[in-house]
């Protein structure tokens, strides 16, 4: 007797189960689907973007390697002031741009914010400094690229994690350095010294 109620028992749950998916109930999820992309890793390609730079030009990853590679840097933008670390490394990399040009690389510099001053904060940035040809800052409005690249900080007063990618002519990353603090920059001799070790076929023709 004890048997036959405990199978009639799992029969009527079964029977409940069935009947809630006739209903349209819908499974839970397995994974998390709204998780972020990952940074790009050395190996694998580096996606496609195109963002306008402070000059008025549209700047494509594509277009650029095409011909050369690309050091591409990710800045802290505007967190309600101007990076001072963000400033430091970009005017290291500008006294350092006859060797990346020598090496020739082309300097991505992007530099992520709300979209509404964020020309004006860029240009802010850039103040008085003299940007040769081969560098480029990219404004990245409303944080599109950065969370396309996976490199978005989504705190109080934080805008990307800083960091910086050396991109061949094929788009494969081959150096890349993500900070979750704000320091640890990548410096140019680090950078110039990932120039030199590109295999000769993805070097600038």
């Amino acid at each position: 007797m004890f048997l036959f109620r405990k199978a009639l028992t799992v029969g009527l749950l079964m029977v409940i189960a069935l009947g809630h998916q006739a209903l349209g109930a819908e499974p839970k999820p397995t994974g998390d689907a709204t998780k972020a992309p990952a940074p790009p890793e050395v190996g694998k390609k580096a996606p496609d973007f195109s963002l306008q730079s402070v000059r008025g030009q549209t700047v494509k990853l594509s277009k650029l390697a095409e011909k050369s590679p690309v050091v591409l840097v990710v800045l802290r933008g505007y967190p309600g002031y101007q990076c001072p670390i963000c400033s430091r490394q970009v005017g290291e990399l500008l006294q350092n741009a006859d060797e990346l040009a020598k090496a020739g690389a082309q300097v991505v510099l992007v530099y992520p914010g709300p979209s509404g001053r964020l020309k004006e904060r860029a240009e802010e940035f850039l103040a008085d400094r003299t940007i040769p040809k081969h560098f480029h800052l990219v404004m990245d409005p409303d944080y599109t690229f950065t969370k396309a690249y996976g490199l978005r900080w989504d705190a109080p007063r934080e805008t990307a994690y800083p960091s910086t990618f050396v991109i061949d002519r094929q788009r494969i990353v081959r150096f890349a350095r993500v900070s979750k603090t704000h320091g640890g920059r990548t410096d140019p001799k680090t950078v110039l010294k990932a120039m030199a070790e590109l295999p000769k076929s993805t070097a600038t023709r």
